[in-house]
C-alpha cells in the first residue's frame, strides 16, 4: 500500500486528524489526500498530507482524480444531534450520509479504487441492549432515529456497489468514541468532574461499550490492507464494558480529582429526566449498550491496543493541557 494514495474524508474531524497522523507515523503510505471543509487547519498539516477544501461531499468526484486513489476512508458525515433543528432531519441526514456516500463510492469504484472503508455507527444495530445480550455484527438493523436510518441505508447501497463493481467495502460500526479532543456529553462529564461538582450518578448499574480513539484508528488502519476485512462489517469497542458510575470514577482518577457521586436510584433519574424533557440524556446515562467484538478479533486477529484506563488518561491529559493554553 505504500505506493497507493489514501483519500480520507472528514480529515479535519475528531477521528480524521488522528487517523491521518497515525498513517504518517506508521509509514503506511506515501500520499494522503485529506478532504477539509475550511482552510483554518490546513496550515498546520505535515507536507505529506495534501489538503483539498470542499464544501460538499458531492463535489469530490468532480474535484479529485480518483483514478490515482487506491483506498478511501470515508469519515465525513452529518453527525447525530441531540436536538436537531432541521425542518426534515431524515432528509438532511440522507443527503449527506446516504446519497453523498453512495455517489462517492460509485465514483470510486468506477475509478478503480481497491477498497472503501466506511465509518458507520452502532446506531444501525439499535439504541440499547439488555445487560448481557450485546449487539453482534450479524444482527439485523434496528434503527430508531434519522441518523441511524441514514447510516443503515448507506450500508445497503455500499454492499450493492461492492457486489456489482468488485470494489472491496469495509463497514465499521463504533459505539461512543472518546479520546483527546472529545466534545459533547463526554466533555461535559469531564468538566463537571474537574470542577468537583456532585453528580447524582453513584448508583447506575448499566453496562456500556465505549471506544478509545486510538483503538478506532488502529482498527481502521488494520482494515485498510487486511485480506480478511474485505466486504465485512465489524463492531468495535475497548472490549471492557463499564457502568456510568464506574466510568465516572475512573475518569475522575484519570483527572486526579475526587468523584463526588451521589447514589440516586436510576428510576428517580429517569423520571426526573422525563419531567424536564431530557429522556434521551437519561437513556445514555442509565441505559445499556454492549457490543460483541468477537468477529473483529477472530477474523482480523485484532485486539484493542489501548485499555480503557489508558484511553481515559490520554483524554484527561489533553483536556487538562488544553485548559492551560
Amino acid at each position: 500500500m505504500k505506493n497507493g494514495t489514501i483519500l480520507v474524508t472528514g480529515a479535519s474531524g475528531f477521528v480524521g486528524q488522528s487517523l491521518c497522523f497515525e498513517l504518517l507515523k506508521r509509514g503506511e503510505c506515501q500520499d494522503i489526500l485529506g478532504i477539509y471543509r475550511s482552510q483554518k487547519l490546513v496550515d498546520t498539516l505535515p507536507r505529506s498530507i495534501r489538503p483539498i477544501i470542499l464544501n460538499s461531499l458531492q463535489d469530490i468526484p468532480q474535484s479529485i482524480a480518483l483514478e490515482k486513489v487506491g483506498y478511501v476512508v470515508h469519515l465525513a458525515a452529518r453527525v447525530h444531534q441531540m436536538q436537531d433543528t432541521a425542518a426534515d432531519p431524515l432528509a438532511a441526514f440522507r443527503t449527506v450520509n446516504t446519497t453523498a456516500t453512495a455517489n462517492l463510492a460509485q465514483a470510486a469504484a468506477l475509478a478503480g479504487v481497491k477498497r472503501f472503508i466506511y465509518l458507520s455507527s452502532i446506531k444501525v444495530n439499535g439504541e440499547y441492549t439488555p445487560i448481557g445480550q450485546p449487539f453482534t455484527a450479524q444482527d439485523s438493523p434496528n434503527t430508531q432515529d434519522p441518523y441511524g436510518i441514514s447510516k443503515a441505508e448507506a450500508e445497503v447501497q455500499l454492499r450493492h456497489i461492492a457486489q456489482t463493481t468488485g470494489m472491496e467495502v469495509v463497514i465499521i460500526r463504533p459505539p461512543l468514541v472518546y479520546g483527546p479532543g472529545v466534545k459533547a456529553n463526554f466533555l461535559s462529564l469531564m468538566r463537571w468532574l474537574d470542577k468537583g461538582y456532585p453528580l447524582p450518578l453513584g448508583a447506575i448499574h448499566n453496562r456500556r461499550s465505549l471506544l478509545a480513539l486510538p483503538n478506532l484508528v488502529d482498527l481502521i488502519t488494520t482494515c485498510l490492507t487486511h485480506p480478511a476485512a474485505a466486504n465485512q462489517t465489524f463492531l468495535v469497542s475497548d472490549n471492557e464494558d463499564l457502568s456510568t458510575t464506574d466510568l465516572l470514577r475512573r475518569l475522575a482518577k484519570a483527572l486526579d480529582k475526587p468523584a463526588r457521586l451521589i447514589p440516586v436510584p436510576m428510576p428517580i433519574i429517569q423520571s426526573t429526566a422525563q419531567i424536564i424533557g431530557k429522556p434521551a440524556l437519561a437513556q445514555r446515562l442509565c441505559g445499556s449498550l454492549q457490543v460483541d467484538i468477537s468477529k473483529t478479533q477472530t477474523l482480523l486477529g485484532w485486539t484493542p491496543p489501548v485499555s480503557v484506563d489508558q484511553g481515559l488518561r490520554l483524554t484527561a491529559q489533553h483536556f487538562q493541557q488544553s485548559r492551560k493554553r
